[in-house]
C-alpha cells in the first residue's frame, strides 16, 4: 500500500521563540510567524515567567554595557566583548539574545545602536512606568532622589509613611501622604509599581494594601518571603544576603 506524502515542512522564521515558548492559538488565531513583534510583549508582560529571571538580569546587564560601549563612540560590538564585560560566554550571550528573535550577523558582530533598541523594547523601557514609595526614611528617601530611574522610564509620581512625622514634609517636587491614601490616590494615579521600603514587621501588612489598591508589580526592600496573588510580581533587594555572597567571596579568593 502506498504511503500518502507528507506536505513539505515550512521553515519557521522563529524557531527558538516559537518552539521553546509557543503562543496560545486563543491569543494569535494566525500563524505566530506574522507576529515577530508580539514576541516582545509576550515574553515581558503575561509569559514573563518563561524567562529564567537570571536571563532578565543578564540583559539588564547586557544594555548597560551597549550603552558604555555607545559613549566610546563605536558603532559593533561581539558576543565575546558582551560576554567579557558580564563575567559569562559568548554562547550564552548569544542564547540569551536568540529567546527573542536574530540579532547580529556572523563575523560583525551586533549593531550597538540596534542591539541597544531592542534590549530596551524588551525590558519594557519603551514606555513611562509610575513609581510609588511606601517608606519615608533613609532607603526610600534615597530611591525617590535617584536620577537614574527617571532616565529609565521610571517615574516616582508618590511618597507615603504611616509616622505622623514624615507626613506633609517635602522631597523636593513631592510631599509625603498617609499609607491610608494609597488606595484612593492609586485609583486616580493607576501606579504600575510600588516600592516597599518599610520595616520587615510592616512589611506584609503595606503589602496588602498595596495589592488592594490593584499595584501588580512590587519591589520589596524587608528581607522577608511575601505571599501575593499569582497576578502580582515581587522582587525582593535582600541586603544582607548580597553581603553574604560578597563574603563568601572573600573568605574563598584563595590568596
Amino acid at each position: 500500500m502506498k504511503r500518502e506524502a507528507r506536505p513539505p515542512a515550512t521553515r519557521n522564521p522563529y524557531p527558538s521563540a516559537v518552539t521553546r515558548y509557543p503562543l496560545p492559538t486563543s491569543r494569535f488565531p494566525l500563524p505566530a510567524s506574522r507576529f515577530p513583534l508580539y514576541f516582545v510583549n509576550y515574553f515581558t508582560s503575561t509569559n514573563l515567567k518563561r524567562i529564567a529571571e537570571s536571563t532578565v538580569r543578564r540583559l539588564s546587564l547586557y544594555l548597560s554595557f551597549l550603552e558604555g560601549i555607545d559613549r566610546q563612540g563605536l558603532r559593533t560590538v561581539s558576543s565575546d566583548e558582551l560576554a567579557r564585560l558580564g563575567g559569562t560566554t559568548s554562547a550564552q550571550v548569544r542564547k540569551d539574545l536568540s529567546l527573542f528573535g536574530s540579532f547580529g550577523k556572523r563575523g560583525l558582530g551586533y549593531s550597538v545602536p540596534e542591539l541597544s533598541e531592542k534590549l530596551r523594547e524588551i525590558l519594557g523601557l519603551g514606555k513611562q512606568w509610575r513609581v510609588c514609595i511606601i517608606g519615608a526614611g533613609k532607603i526610600g528617601a534615597a530611591l525617590a532622589r535617584y536620577r537614574g530611574f527617571a532616565e529609565r522610564g521610571f517615574i516616582v509620581t508618590a511618597v507615603y509613611d504611616i509616622d505622623e512625622a514624615k507626613i506633609g514634609k517635602r522631597w523636593e517636587s513631592l510631599t509625603v501622604r498617609p499609607v491610608s491614601e494609597l488606595e484612593k490616590d492609586a485609583a486616580k494615579q493607576d501606579f504600575d509599581i510600588a516600592v516597599v521600603a518599610t520595616p520587615a514587621e510592616s512589611t506584609p501588612g503595606v503589602v496588602k494594601q498595596v495589592v488592594r489598591a490593584g499595584i501588580k508589580a512590587i519591589l520589596n526592600f524587608a528581607p522577608i518571603q511575601l505571599s501575593v496573588p499569582a497576578d502580582v510580581t515581587v522582587r525582593t533587594v535582600n541586603m544582607a544576603m548580597e553581603l553574604e555572597g560578597l563574603s563568601f567571596a572573600l573568605s574563598n579568593r584563595g590568596d
